[in-house]
């Protein structure tokens, strides 16, 4: 990918189908150089998914240099919260009425089907910081947002199975618990990333201190986060991308509407902690330096998951149930939550075409695929769900891998287009 990078961008491919196919060589299907029993393993699985998962919506966050008051939020809003709610149902309903499962099953496949990732089409992400384009800033924040509004309704799905641990979710408060759980993530995230940057930002100010280590701010921030949100039984996903939107605020605030890197200006060796103290430069040397960084560990996160998407889907065999369940969330579901979520709203006749088309699935349902397994259900189910999830998000990287540079290369050639 090193040697490979440049040219892989102009091509219908996306990295992530060459790590799949690399994955499902290396698994029983292929070379049987690599065996991974996902339900005995299912706990170190849940870990792996969930520092990748973390990892992404934090840079995610960061890449939103917009202020929430912006109109333009509302779009991912609709998208995370009322088109996850549309998808889960509707898949819910398809594995309920198409497929014969029994309805905690079905309402589980559709919770863990419902987020989507833009993260494994990088074409469809924002493409830099402050990008306001409507198609891509949706997408963006939709994949933010839903991995973290999808847990209420796996929760839900585990307690329909008979798991204890979901009972808050089966009883007659559990809006007010999913309500709460969203409220405090968000705003436990946001509090303490403006905290903290704060904190950081005048040390470095007043008194040249805390210089440098920005890998551990970010590491740090999305740990704490996280773990606070846990504390006060939000939902942590919520936390973490809402710590890095409140990152990206306080740059923005502080930057104006100059871009980061007209703002820091040239950097040379040696000079970074006259520019990380500069009151100007200082919020958007240290955004734009953590995103860096995470950006790289993104990519290996990606590399990591998508590997492990295709050993995963080497043993347990490709499911036609999966296929055909593909097949209706791609070309009926997706438009289907799209269309009830973006109804008059302001988007254009070929954004929403497009938002209708990426819902890519990838790593949060792989995530909330091997959190289920940990728990006690029958293992005829377990075995069912394993193929029919991997078959599905398996589909969707292969078709929206081909499909997103020369569908997002006709879209920018259009907003180019004098009217």
């Amino acid at each position: 990918m090193g040697l490979l990078g440049t040219t892989w961008q102009h091509l219908p491919l996306s990295p992530a189908m060459l790590y799949l196919s690399i994955g499902f060589v290396l698994g029983p299907s292929g070379l049987s150089l690599v065996a991974l029993d996902p339900y005995r393993n299912a706990s170190l699985l849940t870990l792996l998914t969930e520092i990748a998962l973390l990892i992404s919506l934090f840079t995610v966050g960061l890449k939103l240099r917009v202020p929430l008051s912006d109109r333009i939020w509302r779009l991912p809003l609709r998208l995370g919260i009322l088109g996850m709610i549309v998808t889960a149902a509707l898949i819910a309903a398809a594995g309920h009425w198409l497929l014969g499962l029994p309805l905690g099953f079905a309402v589980l496949l559709g919770a863990i089907l419902s987020p989507t990732d833009p993260v494994l089409a990088s074409d469809v992400q924002i493409k830099d910081v402050g990008d306001r384009d409507r198609l891509r800033f949706s997408l963006s924040g939709e994949g933010g947002l839903n991995d973290g509004t999808a847990y209420p309704a796996v929760m839900l799905g585990l307690y329909l199975l008979g798991v204890p641990e979901g009972r808050d979710y089966g009883e007659p408060s559990a809006i007010l618990h999913a309500l709460w759980g969203l409220a405090a993530g968000f705003l436990s995230g946001w509090l303490i990333a403006r905290a903290t940057v704060s904190l950081v930002l005048t040390l470095r100010k007043r008194y040249h201190q805390a210089l440098g280590m920005e890998e551990f701010l970010a590491l740090g921030l999305i740990a704490v986060s996280y773990g606070v949100a846990h504390l006060i039984h939000g939902v942590g996903f919520i936390a973490v991308f809402a710590a890095g939107v409140a990152m990206r605020r306080i740059e923005h605030k502080a930057s104006g509407p100059a871009q980061p890197a007209q703002v820091i200006g040239a950097v040379s060796a040696g000079n970074e902690p006259a520019v990380a103290t500069d009151p100007g430069k200082g919020p958007a040397y240290m955004a734009e330096t953590v995103l860096g960084f995470n950006q790289q560990l993104e990519h290996i996160a990606e590399f990591v998951m998508v590997l492990l998407l295709g050993i995963l889907l080497s043993a347990a065999g490709f499911s036609l149930e999966g296929a055909l369940l593909a097949a209706v969330v791609l070309l009926m579901v997706r438009p289907a939550a799209v269309a009830v979520s973006l109804l008059r709203a302001r988007v254009s006749r070929p954004q929403r075409w497009l938002m209708a088309w990426f819902g890519i699935r990838g790593i949060g349902s792989l995530y909330y695929l091997v959190f289920a397994l940990q728990y006690e259900w029958p293992m005829a189910d377990k075995e069912r769900l394993v193929s029919i999830v991997l078959t599905t998000v398996t589909i969707s990287v292969l078709l929206h891998g081909i499909s997103a540079t020369p569908l997002m290369d006709h879209y920018h050639r259009r907003t180019r287009r004098p009217s």
